[in-house]
This record gives structure tokens, C-alpha cells and sequence, in this order.
């Protein structure tokens, strides 16, 4: 697999079809809930930036879409994230189960609203 991406669209055609279309959903719902930020890769995944700060990461792999709203998004939605795995900044939708697309949404506002609060205080 390569690892040196420079675009999204670059990352999201290294996968088979199923799972691209599941990076495709995923990147729209953050795009649709942060229209402002920017795309970037970033540690060679999807990356979302707003105000200079990462929003949000994802990933594919083999079983699941790894999706990394940095520590204050896991956090602040421990109870709705429960239902799956998760590591320490990290949480892991099964490629087999329909994407929490309304749940990414909210955490992708979250972490803007969290952006710009930083942005005030600087």
C-alpha cells in the first residue's frame, strides 16, 4: 500500500470500492459539518483543519473506518462513542455496520466550536 499521500482523493483510491465509499461518507459528513476547513493529510490520513488546528482524522483499514476527533472529542462524546472500540484518541466503525454519520456531524461541530474558543483566548 502506498504511504506518501498528498490529496484525500489519493488515500480514499488505495482502498477496494466498498470501503471507498464509506471514506466518501465520512468525508462528506465532515466536510457538510465544517464547510470552512480545509482538507489536508496529516500522519498520511484524512485530515480536517480549522483555524490552524486539526478538527478531525480518519482512516481505512482491513474491518473498520477509524475516525480521531483528538482527545476533547472522544471526551466530550464518551457515551455516544461507547457502542464502539476505541483507543486513546481513536474510535473504530466496523466496516460491516452502517457509519454514525449523524454522531460525526455533532463531534466535527463540537471540535470547530472548541476551535474557535482557542482562537479567541490567543
Amino acid at each position: 500500500m502506498k504511504t506518501d499521500f498528498h490529496t484525500i482523493d489519493e488515500y480514499i483510491l488505495t482502498f477496494p470500492p466498498e470501503t471507498q465509499q464509506l471514506l466518501k461518507q465520512i468525508r462528506a459528513t465532515i466536510r457538510n459539518a465544517a464547510p470552512e476547513a480545509t482538507e489536508t493529510i496529516s500522519y498520511q490520513m484524512p485530515a480536517f483543519k480549522f483555524g490552524g488546528k486539526t478538527l478531525v482524522y480518519f482512516a481505512g483499514y482491513k474491518n473498520h473506518i477509524g475516525f480521531y476527533p483528538v482527545p476533547s472529542g472522544m471526551i466530550a462524546f464518551k457515551k455516544e462513542l461507547s457502542a464502539y472500540k476505541q483507543g486513546k484518541g481513536s474510535v473504530q466503525f466496523p466496516l460491516d455496520k452502517p457509519l454514525p454519520l449523524d454522531l460525526v456531524s455533532e463531534i466535527v461541530k463540537f471540535r470547530v466550536l472548541e476551535n474557535l474558543e482557542k482562537a479567541k483566548t490567543r
